[in-house]
């Protein structure tokens, strides 16, 4: 009996570990920014959230605008974009920051999936209050 409640326990640990890790994984994926012109693969590195541009159509290939002038020859596409997201619970994801390559500055970030196919992100300095939002579409 004891050895079916010990089996029943680490039974239950791990399926609740495996549900977690797929809804932290939920925003895995290619997805399209809200002016259409920006694809961002997000992915995952141990247990942070990445993203890099893989496609765009913007008016510039290259990181002109960054604040640091060996870094404005280099390409656009397969710029890492979003960094150092942990997962928060509650479809969100915080802790993390995004580089506006239009404008060459970094801000806070927090991202909240809407649902499969609709992610908000929030870039902010200082509180979330103070910032700018979109709404990304999941690419199919």
């Amino acid at each position: 009996m004891k050895h079916f409640i010990l089996l029943l326990t680490m039974v239950a640990g791990s399926a609740t570990t495996t549900l977690a890790q797929n809804k932290s994984d939920a925003i895995l994926g290619e997805w399209l920014s809200a002016k259409k012109d920006t694809r961002v693969l997000i992915y995952r590195q141990e247990n942070r959230y990445y993203g890099k541009i893989t496609w765009g159509t913007g008016a510039s290939t290259k990181d002109e605008k960054n604040p640091n002038p060996a870094f404005r020859d280099r390409d656009v596409v397969g710029l890492a974009i979003l960094r150092d997201f942990a997962y928060d619970g509650d479809d969100t994801w915080e802790g993390g920051s995004i580089y506006d390559p239009r404008e060459g500055k970094v801000y806070a970030c927090k991202m909240t999936l809407k649902n499969a196919n609709s992610l908000h992100i929030r870039g902010f300095v200082g509180v979330s209050l103070f910032g700018r939002s979109e709404v990304w579409s999941r690419c199919k």
